[in-house]
């Protein structure tokens, strides 16, 4: 057996990931069952909103970020990155680029994101809130950041568009 310090950190991460993915998706999945999506995607997204406090509040800790306000592009691409290295899977599907100044694009290549692929499985891409766009939003809105969206976030991107793709376009410096 491999000890702690054996084993890769982006091998540990991915794992880490995974199973936090995991009790979300098998959480999501019996919420549905008992009360329905409607009242899923409410719950939801109430959780995802007081997680990102606490969660923007450790990540900006644990990369030396929380003693000056993000107030220009440049350290918000800093948290951004920060943000997504630690909270991003490859697994997940998701990418994220800054194609220009005060934009970030986040986009999901041809697979799916893995919520898509799972509530496709469970029946109800349909009515899906996305969550994993909601939670970035709710990050830049606990930072006090304005930003604008390329366009509504009008239940799952990949589902109604056949691709995820969204720029956004925040009001920095």
């Amino acid at each position: 057996m491999k000890t702690l310090n054996e084993i890769p950190i982006l091998e540990f991460k991915e794992l880490v990931l995974k199973n936090w993915m995991t009790h979300d998706g098998a959480w999501f999945l019996h919420c549905f069952r008992e009360l329905g999506i409607e009242k899923t995607n409410r719950l939801n997204k109430a959780a995802i909103k007081s997680l990102s406090d606490i969660e923007l509040k450790r990540v900006m800790k644990i990369w030396g970020l929380e003693k000056e306000p993000i107030d220009s592009f440049e350290k918000m691409k800093d948290l951004a990155n920060g943000m997504f290295a630690l909270g991003v899977g490859d697994f997940m599907g998701g990418t994220f680029s800054f194609p220009e100044q005060n934009v970030i694009r986040w986009q999901v290549e041809n697979q799916g994101c893995f919520a898509y692929r799972g509530l496709k499985r469970m029946g109800v891409i349909d009515r899906y809130e996305c969550g994993v766009l909601y939670r970035v939003f709710c990050w830049l809105e606990n930072l006090g950041v304005r930003y604008t969206v390329s366009q509504p976030l009008d239940g799952c991107l990949f589902h109604t568009c056949g691709k995820c793709e969204i720029d956004i376009v925040l009001s920095l410096s």
